[in-house]
């Protein structure tokens, strides 16, 4: 395996210490991808320099400029505290003729938009939840196609990022108050979509032309549920590492699917991320209701790779190894920018 200069592009507020010892699980879960990335990729022998970016774009050219990286491998998601400008950072190491990991400009702005990307996939026939976008600073009516109950998110937020149990709205009153909040908190659009009662499931995908599926994957949720609760995936459920343990919240192999329902549930997947342009690592999530339908909710390009979440495990479940994932979307991104194939 040849040895790299690796230029690894995160938040600051994220740059792992060195060592673990002595942080509590929490205080390590904020910066635990950026850890098993750096620390791995060192163990792996590769020549590796860390850059926290988020303010100016004058840091990444320094650097690049003087360590020339053969690669860089991006765990930014935002870029002046904005989701939405993750896309330029790929752009600018295009332009920069830099390769880099993860998907394509185009690929992630295509799925960013909840809105965007259900309607690209109704397209190929494959279910997805009915919905409706709320702009902001406009009265909120629901349309008749769309019935309660439903569940309201930031159209272009990831990451559970504002999702409590409060997001499940069975009123026309709850469902204004909720896209209140989602304007005021995220100060983007809000989309409804019809709430899914079913299974949790995640289905990671990785490649560029030829693509490889890994094993379904399930989100349990242990003791959450009750008369005031429902099994969705929260942001407490997704990052708060005391609520779960206390709870018994663990993912883990999707058990007990008919072979035909994990068939059609990673074709669905390989489809979804072709028709979106995503390449590099994706993470596809659905909700399998109580019929056996697979219903498509959101695609994740450059999901979260630390060891222990869901497209790791999935990954050594399927056989590889986490020094060969990050090898293997290494090579993916020095390969697209070989091939001179630019999506974005």
């Amino acid at each position: 395996m040849r040895r790299l200069r690796i230029l690894v592009l995160m938040h600051p507020d994220f740059i792992p210490p060195d060592s673990s010892e002595g942080y509590t699980p929490q205080e390590i879960n904020n910066w635990k991808t950026e850890y098993d990335v750096v620390s791995t990729l060192r163990a792996a022998g590769h020549e590796v320099r860390v850059l926290g970016a988020q303010e100016e774009i004058r840091p990444v050219r320094e650097a690049i400029e003087q360590f020339k990286p053969h690669v860089a491998f991006t765990l930014l998601e935002e870029f002046h505290n904005n989701v939405a400008y993750d896309q330029h950072i790929a752009s600018y190491l295009e332009l920069m003729k830099v390769p880099y990991t993860g998907c394509n400009p185009r690929g992630l702005i295509l799925a960013r938009g909840k809105d965007l990307s259900k309607t690209l996939v109704h397209h190929r026939r494959i279910a997805v939840p009915a919905f409706a976008v709320f702009p902001m600073r406009r009265k909120v009516k629901r349309p008749k196609h769309l019935a309660l109950p439903l569940i309201v998110k930031a159209l272009n937020m990831d990451g559970s990022a504002g999702i409590s149990q409060a997001s499940i709205v069975d009123t026309d009153e709850k469902l204004a108050e909720r896209v209140a909040f989602i304007h005021d908190r995220s100060e983007t659009a809000a989309i409804a979509e019809q709430f899914i009662e079913g299974r949790e499931l995640y289905v990671g995908v990785l490649g560029n032309n030829r693509l490889r599926v890994l094993p379904v994957w399930e989100l349990k949720f242990g003791s959450m549920g009750g008369r005031s609760s429902r099994h969705i995936a929260t942001e407490k459920a997704k990052h708060d590492t005391d609520y779960q343990e206390k709870l018994g919240i663990v993912d883990g192999p999707a058990k007990d699917l008919p072979p035909e329902v994990t068939a059609r549930i990673q074709r669905a997947a390989k489809r979804i991320y072709r028709a979106l342009g995503l390449d590099g690592y994706a993470r596809i999530d659905f909700r399998l209701a109580s019929d056996g339908t697979p219903y498509f909710i959101e695609a994740n390009p450059n999901p979260e790779i630390a060891k222990s979440q869901e497209f790791a495990t999935a990954a050594l479940h399927a056989g590889l190894k986490y020094p060969a994932l990050l090898q293997r979307i290494l090579t993916l991104g020095i390969s697209r920018a070989k091939a001179g194939v630019s999506l974005g």
